[in-house]
């Protein structure tokens, strides 16, 4: 019996780094409601796994992969925008500061779910207000966590960066694939597809953290 994995989201930056892992899956977004709290790893989590679940349930013999990216600074967390003006002021509070990105991923098979997060430190560059402004207006920040994208390197939005950059895009691929392979799906190291993901902090072998 052929194996079914099916994505749980819509965005087509998700969709590009799991091909490096696999080659056959199935995209269905879920529609789960994204409120914060005040703990960007327990949203991230909790996100990740109600998004995974809601698809199960619509394909129940398949492998469902759930994501969910936080941005925060603190105590402040911030989602997508929800108009330009609010895109605005997330840049005009985080330009130029380091702050961090959770990704929580899941992954629900047969009713039974496993979740873990990872995390990064970004700093973002110090765009003037003008800069700012020409970015919103690209529109390119209106459905990404924290109203910017670390691979929009023409503007450029990020300064420095440390941890998984996957998981800042959207979807921590070396933690992905373990979990992928512990339920018998053959994965290929994201390596072989992105150069960048042989130094990730994540690849398999890697140290752990001192």
């Amino acid at each position: 019996m052929t194996r079914v994995v099916v994505l749980a989201s819509a965005s087509p930056r998700r969709t590009e780094l799991l091909k490096a892992l696999i080659d056959s899956f199935e995209v269905l977004a879920s529609d789960v409601p994204e409120p914060l709290t005040d703990d960007p790893h327990h949203d991230a989590l909790l996100l990740a796994t109600e998004k995974a679940r809601a698809v199960a349930l619509l394909r129940p013999h398949a492998v469902v992969i759930g994501a969910d990216t936080i941005v925060y600074e603190g105590s402040n967390l911030y989602g997508k925008p929800i108009d330009p003006a609010h895109a605005t002021a997330m840049w005009t509070a985080l330009r130029g500061r380091e702050h961090g990105v959770v990704t929580g991923v899941a992954v629900v098979e047969l009713g039974e779910a496993e979740a873990g997060w990872s995390e990064a430190r970004i700093t973002l560059s110090n765009l003037s207000d003008s800069q700012i402004a020409a970015y919103v207006e690209s529109g390119r920040p209106m459905d990404k966590a924290g109203a910017y994208a670390i691979q929009d390197d023409d503007v450029p939005t990020v300064a420095a960066s440390a941890g998984c950059y996957c998981s800042t895009v959207g979807l921590p691929l070396w933690r992905l694939k373990r979990m992928l392979e512990a339920r018998g799906i053959g994965c290929r190291a994201p390596s072989e597809t992105l150069p960048r993901c042989a130094a990730c902090p994540e690849r398999d072998g890697a140290a752990p953290p001192s």
